[in-house]
């Protein structure tokens, strides 16, 4: 099939072939997905822009994004609480004012008297009426300016240090080969009744005309998204489809408990697992006993106690005499699990190791050499996955936080054990419930156990809402449980100040209340701290020598003081409910009554306000993930850094849900050839999924 054959390749090079890229702009590229010329094409725009056409200026309206042309009148640098620069802009209609609270030499150059201008930005109403704040500007010469183009302009998702422009500028040079067929891209479903072909569709996406339905588009519904969101569902069904053939020839060995070291360790606590774990328990128990790999996700709300049922899968491998590893994604909550489960393994004869980046020099090769040797179990960060670490014999790994890891990166740790086809178990754990319904996708490949019991004695966390206009009675309340001996978590969601943001800055909102609270000790760690320094205060924060921590949300995820009772979150309408439940999961681990203050910037939007709601209403994070699912959409739910599960670039699991049955019936008539163009367009190489 020569098409395919040629599609194959077709569009696969790497961006460095193209002018213009050479490595640093591959960087960026690589961290918006973009590692091929294809990759571009298949880049959704965020939004579009209407440059199509030049407003009047007696008919802007405000809120309205313009276009519009003129001749600068006046200029002039007003000092008042703050310098700013002002233009006014006129046509033969009227007149609009231009405002920059930042500006340099070359905008002075550009608004002298005189000079006409292109403008195009928001317009609002201002005090010297209709004004545009920091608006795009185009000198326009004696002839006019450059043509307006024909169709909308995309507005891209894009990352620090790539100019929107380069990024642009890219995608339409891929777009221009497509349209002149110097990139002949296959297109396999065309052949199977597909209605749209595959380069009209990406053309319409990135190069709308005026008249399209731009709210379809953006929603989705549009049939050229449809077209692509279809293919893309197809690619991964395809793929897992591969994958689990291959699986079903993998191999591993059974881990069985025969000292009865499980039993051993269950009767010491001084608690009764839930029946939620000891039903998982029994699950994973199951997979261990099989010679086929155990590929199982455990979900467990905050506080559930997966870290029990982590220990039980720890000490069977241990006991059947094979080793176990435990990865965490940070130090601190490595640190905690090695703490944790050395006093639970303390009395059953296990020799547990621990590895993270900070352990250097002596301790680093005894750890290494003990890895090779008598080790049990190892518990680390990503130290254990790097070259040059090497296990006796690993049977078991166990990834924790696991959207914190990408796929090549759990893959690594489990190729350390690997032999032949013989695989270790896996199992792979998050406190971030996510929806059955994405589950069943985004985790496709993975067998799911959910703990979704709490132990019993926890007390539901109080949540309310408040104005940062309350912020000093929020302190008050605040000193007054100090006083009493709690503590208490006080989250900022960014470390320096941000204009564009106006988020409170941590350092700031630290100093602020230790002047407030001078009594008390206040701590701060934000993610730019280095590592000992994080795990120095959060030690002191444990044992109390720290009343109030001041924290960006690295404490989102295992942080474990059981005195910390209440949480403070700034700017709680900018985060996600997911985000929001996880910040506080942090309290309530005590016999005290926790609760957690959301303070809000008002005005609120109505998704801020929902949010807040669904917080204030429940606990339960699953409902919470479902609501998270039904405002944000699985894009949002799921992640960008959630590397470790399926990704989607133009599908959305919720809004093409009815895709699911069809793409199945289509994947049934299709070649191995087909097969291959459609998975390699859209995820990777095809040979990596195994052989059909």
């Amino acid at each position: 099939m020569a098409a395919s054959e040629s599609g194959l390749s077709a569009g696969l090079g790497p961006v460095t072939d193209l002018a213009g890229v050479g490595e640093r702009v591959a960087q960026r590229l690589k961290a918006l997905g973009i590692e091929r010329e294809l990759d571009l094409l298949l880049h959704r725009p965020l939004r579009y822009e209407d440059r199509t056409r030049i407003t009047a200026l007696n008919r802007v309206r405000p809120g309205v994004t313009v276009q519009v042309e003129g001749r600068v009148v006046h200029r002039e640098i007003r000092q008042t609480r703050r310098r700013m620069l002002l233009a006014t802009l006129a046509d033969d209609s009227g007149q609009i004012t231009l405002r920059f609270f930042r500006f340099y030499p070359n905008q002075l150059r550009l608004l002298n008297e005189g000079t006409r201008l292109r403008c195009f930005g928001e317009a609002r109403f201002g005090p010297e009426g209709f004004e545009l704040v920091h608006p795009q500007m185009t000198r326009l010469g004696p002839d006019g300016g450059p043509p307006l183009p024909s169709s909308l302009t995309p507005i891209y998702p894009n990352t620090q240090g790539l100019a929107a422009a380069t990024l642009s500028r890219l995608i339409a040079d891929a777009l221009q080969r497509l349209e002149s067929d110097q990139l002949q891209i296959a297109d396999p479903l065309i052949q199977h009744g597909a209605q749209w072909p595959w380069a009209r569709a990406v053309q319409v996406i990135h190069t709308p005309e005026p008249s399209e339905d731009l709210a379809a588009l953006m929603d989705g519904h549009h049939p050229a998204v449809q077209r692509l969101a279809a293919e893309e569902l197809l690619a991964h069904h395809l793929a897992l489809s591969r994958l689990h053939r291959a699986r079903e020839r993998q191999r591993s060995v059974a881990l069985i408990d025969d000292r009865g070291l499980v039993k051993q360790m269950v009767a010491s606590l001084p608690f009764q697992p839930t029946g939620a774990q000891n039903r998982v328990m029994t699950e994973i128990s199951a997979d261990l006993d099989r010679e086929k790999p155990m590929r199982r996700l455990v979900q467990g709300d905050v506080g559930s106690g997966k870290t029990l049922v982590a220990a039980a899968a720890l000490v069977t491998a241990a006991s059947s005499g094979r080793q176990a590893a435990l990865i965490a994604p940070t130090e601190i909550l490595a640190e905690q699990h090695y703490r944790t489960l050395s006093g639970w393994l303390g009395e059953l004869g296990l020799r547990t190791v621990w590895l993270a980046g900070k352990v250097k020099g002596r301790a680093r090769a005894e750890a290494l050499e003990c890895l090779v040797g008598d080790a049990d179990i190892a518990i680390g960060t990503h130290a254990l996955f790097q070259a040059g670490v090497n296990f006796r014999d690993l049977g078991l790994v166990v990834v924790d936080e696991q959207h914190r890891f990408g796929v090549h990166q759990r893959l690594a740790l489990a190729a350390k054990g690997q032999r032949g086809r013989e695989l270790p178990h896996q199992l792979v754990m998050t406190a971030t419930p996510i929806p059955r319904t994405l589950a069943m996708t985004a985790y496709a490949g993975l067998d799911v156990s959910v703990i979704d019991e709490l132990p019993p004695g926890r007390k539901p966390v109080t949540t309310v809402a408040a104005s940062q206009q309350r912020r000093d009675q929020v302190i008050e309340r605040l000193r007054g449980a100090l006083a009493e001996g709690r503590q208490a978590y006080w989250v900022c969601p960014l470390i320096e100040e941000s204009e564009v943001l106006e988020a409170e800055a941590a350092e700031s909102r630290a100093a602020e209340l230790a002047k407030a609270l001078p009594q008390f000790r206040v701590g701060l760690i934000h993610g730019r701290m280095k590592p000992a320094d994080k795990q120095q205060l959060m030690s002191e924060f444990s044992s109390g020598g720290i009343q109030l921590l001041v924290a960006t949300t690295v404490i989102e995820v295992g942080v474990d003081v059981p005195n910390a009772s209440l949480m403070m979150i700034e700017n709680a309408e900018r985060l996600g409910l997911s985000q929001l439940h996880q910040l506080r999961g942090r309290v309530g681990r005590g016999s005290e009554q926790a609760a957690c203050v959301l303070l809000y910037k008002p005005p609120l939007g109505d998704m801020a306000r929902a949010r807040l709601e669904v917080m204030r209403e429940t606990t339960d994070g699953f409902v919470i993930a479902e609501k998270d699912l039904e405002l944000r959409g699985p894009g949002e739910v799921l992640g960008t850094r959630q590397t470790g599960m399926l990704r989607f670039r133009i599908a959305d699991l919720a809004r093409d849900a009815d895709l699911l049955d069809p793409v199945k019936t289509l994947a049934g008539r299709l070649s191995r050839a087909e097969a291959d163009i459609i998975i390699e367009r859209w995820i990777g190489r095809a040979d990596q999924f195994g052989d059909v």
